[in-house]
This record gives C-alpha cells, sequence and structure tokens, in this order.
C-alpha cells in the first residue's frame, strides 16, 4: 500500500552545531504517525511535485529520521546534515525560513531498541545520530552497551543522553589519532549474551567493514539493523542502486 503524503509548514530553524540544522514543522494531520513507534521512523521529503507519486513518476526525494511526531499538537522535527550548498536537502534545510512548506511520505521504520537484550550496540555517523538518539531515550535505565558516532570534528558533537551503563565513544574525522567507525567498533570489548544491534552510516564502513566484524561475532544480520545511509561518492539515486546491487549479491 502507497504511503501517505503529507504537507508539511517550517515553523523554526535551529542550529545544533556547525554542521547541522533542525527544522520543526507542523501539519494539520499528522495521523499517519500515530501507532508508529521505531526510534528509526523516517520520511521521505519530496523536493518536487507530489502528484507526480499519484501518476506513477518519482520526483527528487530524500530520506530523513523524523523526531518526536506528536499527532495530537500536529508538531514534529527534522535533522539536516549541512555539507554548504552540497546536496538538494541540506541546502533547503539551511536556508527554509518560517512559512515555507514540503511534503513528505511516510513514515517508514524498522527498528526500536528490544529491552530484553542483554546489551546494546549502536555505531553511526551524523546520518544516524537522530535515529541513535531516539534509541537510547528509549532504552530502560539500567541498559548496558555501547554506543560509537562519528563526526567531523570535536565542535560536531550533539547532546546523546543515555544510561550510565551505556559507554559514549566520539569518533573525530579531522583528528589523526581518531580510529574510523569500524576500527573503534572493532575495538570495543565483546560482553557476554544477546546483543541488540544498530549500525547506520556510511554505507562502505557499516556494510562492507563493520558486518563482516558483527557476523563473525555471532551477531545474526537478519536480526540486527544494518544498513548504509548513504555512500561516499554516490548522490541519493545512485546510492539506492548500488543497495539494490549488493542485496542481490548478498541475499540476507
Amino acid at each position: 500500500m502507497s504511503k501517505p503524503i503529507t504537507p508539511l509548514t517550517v515553523t523554526a530553524s535551529e542550529q545544533l552545531s556547525p554542521g547541522m540544522v533542525r527544522l520543526h514543522f507542523r501539519s494539520d494531520d499528522l495521523s499517519a504517525f500515530l501507532g508508529n513507534d521505531f526510534t528509526d521512523r523516517y520520511v521521505k521529503l519530496i523536493f518536487g511535485d507530489p502528484e507526480l507519486l499519484a501518476q506513477g513518476e518519482r520526483p527528487t526525494m530524500r530520506t530523513y529520521t523524523v523526531i518526536d511526531p506528536d499527532p495530537e499538537t500536529g508538531t514534529l522535527a527534522i535533522d539536516f546534515v549541512v555539507h554548504g550548498t552540497e546536496g538538494i536537502a541540506g541546502p533547503w534545510a539551511s536556508t527554509a525560513l518560517p512559512g515555507d512548506t514540503i511534503s513528505v511520505r511516510g513514515p517508514s521504520g524498522a527498528y526500536a531498541p528490544d529491552p530484553t537484550a542483554d546489551w546494546h550496540l549502536f555505531a553511526g555517523d551524523e546520518a544516524a545520530i537522530p535515529a541513535i538518539r531516539q534509541s537510547l531515550a528509549a532504552l530502560p535505565s539500567d541498559a548496558q552497551g555501547y554506543a560509537v558516532v562519528q563526526v567531523g570534528s570535536a565542535a560536531k558533537e550533539l547532546p546523546l543522553p543515555a544510561p550510565a551503563g551505556v559507554g559514549l565513544h566520539w569518533l573525530h574525522r579531522d583528528d589523526p589519532a581518531s580510529p574510523g567507525l569500524a576500527a573503534a567498533v572493532r575495538d570495543l570489548p565483546w560482553r557476554d549474551g544477546r546483543v541488540d544491534v544498530f549500525v547506520h552510516g556510511e554505507a562502505q564502513a557499516v556494510m562492507k567493514e563493520i558486518r563482516p566484524h558483527l557476523v563473525a561475532q555471532g551477531v545474526d544480520p537478519r536480526a540486527a539493523s544494518i544498513s548504509g545511509y548513504w555512500k561516499r561518492g554516490l548522490v541519493d539515486e545512485e546510492f539506492r542502486a548500488w543497495k539494490r546491487e549488493q542485496a542481490v549479491a548478498e541475499p540476507g
């Protein structure tokens, strides 16, 4: 069944860090979000005419995690990674003003922390921060585990409240002494018991480096949330084609 289309209006813009902007939105109808309790819930922002979807065509769309959707008040927020004029959604978000409008398709989602797991592993880069933040907030207070997050520099770190038993590890690309995301995950002491996994970010690191390590540790990838959000050097349309090719080459 086709996902609903919801028009949103920008109500405020907030600079979270030198590389991330949060836009606040309202809508007269957020009923599509009722019952969606996934912490990685996301929508596709439609940059073009939404009517094209009804006509069987595909306008330019970009996928983003939704923060705190509240159908009762008709409000939600979305965080955007901004790289100057690079891309489509980032430049739009960096110049958006209250009153600007955009339509979104969704929501979708597939992950929420398993409260019965013995421990949790979260890993990702800037693109995964919104979902990791919401997942950490959904953990029980006695949760154990790790959250490993890679950003460009210390100035781009963001508040990520977590239970005391979940160690938060920040990695900085501008620091030659900082390991890459995959190396940092491999270096974590492996805990006993059943692990609940959420690993998302740049596809090469996530799918080609971290995923094989987790499988070698006994993690069933079908029971874990492991996926690339983007791939270095590819625009979104090229990345989606790459993901389809990988799904055929590496089923399961």
